[in-house]
């Protein structure tokens, strides 16, 4: 008997013709997500994937914490790996029902098996009232109930039989890579990280962007995004953080246009950045953490106002989500507690008292036609940092 770890997989099994790119795409991600964790062998079998320790000092647990992290994945499971013989499956299956009744009050119970190997003499019914049968003769304490029991026994036969008790719910989504790249605009508060979590959901690659207006926010702040971006790193494998010096750019929108206009005009210039550093990277689109009514620079005219900045389509995965479902997604993928820490952004300095919240793009175009604007985002974009971030240990 070895342990295993059986994982699952659900949308990518209707992607018809293109399913075996998508799986190839997952079973590397999976690879990539256990490096260092010891040697393992990755084998995709019948619509599923089983991770296999291959010496006796592996990471276990940490391995199937990092497996409910992979987009792609819907559950893992550690298993039991038997020979598909019912003698062994019989024995095995008991074994098991004694091991989780030391560890648990458990009372009842029951069994249900997959019969995956269509060669396998007995159909899965049988099988399971066997099993059922076995471990009530040889443990009196447990009894059957087949409607809400304290735990059910899986068995999957195919090739080799699988025996689990627990089902660990990871993320779904598709596998990171399959659906092109895009720039995420990476403030440090609470919303864009979970938009870029978003969208690195359904498969696309991230690169992220963060406007850096030193010496108006402090070296903390910087540190603060650089630590959201290890946390989303832990999803979506290797992030490259683009660090853009914004601070010239903000003075001299302050300086020289319209007060109730500065946030928009701060958020155009950080949408042509983005834009070009988009551009050179391959991605093809950008991320937001916007939503409608939020904020000033949040209002339908703002956003249309903003997105006349750029050509390239603008994603903003939290639109029609209120506060607290935004939290609610943050404090699950563990960017909350880092995201409220109290160091400011640029977003937050230079703010107008009365921002327009409905604002015309051709008087935007006006009071832009003031600044040297072509000068200030090429000097930005070439001083721009890049760090890549990788997964820290978790």
């Amino acid at each position: 008997m070895k342990r295993i770890i059986l994982v699952r997989y659900g949308e990518i099994i209707l992607k018809g013709l293109n399913r075996p790119v998508f799986e190839g795409k997952l079973v590397n991600n999976i690879k990539k997500s256990l490096y260092g964790l010891g040697k393992v062998e990755v084998v995709k079998s019948q619509g599923r994937i089983y991770v296999e320790p291959l010496g006796e000092d592996y990471e276990f647990d940490r391995a199937i914490a990092k497996l409910t992290r992979v987009f792609g994945v819907v559950s893992v499971s550690p298993v039991w790996k038997i020979n598909s013989s019912f003698d062994d499956i019989k024995f095995h299956s008991l074994e098991v029902a004694k091991d989780l009744l030391e560890r648990n009050r458990f009372k009842t119970f029951k069994v249900e098996t997959k019969r995956g190997n269509k060669r396998f003499p007995m159909e899965s019914p049988e099988i399971s009232r066997e099993l059922g049968a076995h471990i009530l003769e040889n443990i009196p304490s447990l009894s059957v109930d087949v409607i809400h029991p304290d735990f059910i026994l899986y068995v999957e036969v195919r090739e080799f039989t699988y025996i689990y008790s627990e089902i660990i719910p990871a993320n779904g989504g598709m596998p990171i890579g399959t659906n092109g790249k895009a720039v995420l605009l990476l403030s440090g508060g609470i919303d864009s990280p979970v938009a870029g979590w978003m969208i690195a959901k359904r498969g696309v690659e991230i690169e992220a962007v963060h406007f850096y207006s030193y010496p108006y926010t402090s070296e903390r702040a910087k540190e603060k995004v650089i630590e959201l971006t290890r946390i989303l790193s832990s999803y979506c494998g290797p992030i490259n953080l683009h660090i853009v010096p914004f601070t010239d750019i903000q003075l001299e929108i302050n300086e020289k246009c319209p007060q109730d206009q500065l946030t928009i005009i701060m958020r155009r210039a950080m949408m042509v950045i983005s834009e070009r550093i988009a551009r050179a990277v391959g991605a093809l689109a950008l991320v937001t953490g916007e939503s409608v009514g939020q904020v000033a620079s949040q209002t339908i005219q703002s956003l249309a106002v903003t997105n006349a900045a750029v050509s390239m389509p603008v994603f903003r995965p939290l639109i029609g989500m209120d506060k607290n479902d935004v939290i609610a997604i943050a404090r699950r993928i563990d960017t909350f507690e880092t995201s409220i820490l109290p160091y400011e952004d640029c977003c937050t300095v230079f703010v107008a008292k009365h921002p327009k919240t409905k604002p015309q793009l051709a008087k935007i175009l006006l009071s832009e036609s003031r600044l040297d604007m072509e000068l200030l985002i090429s000097k930005a974009v070439e001083n721009t940092e890049v760090i890549k971030i990788t997964p820290g240990k978790n």
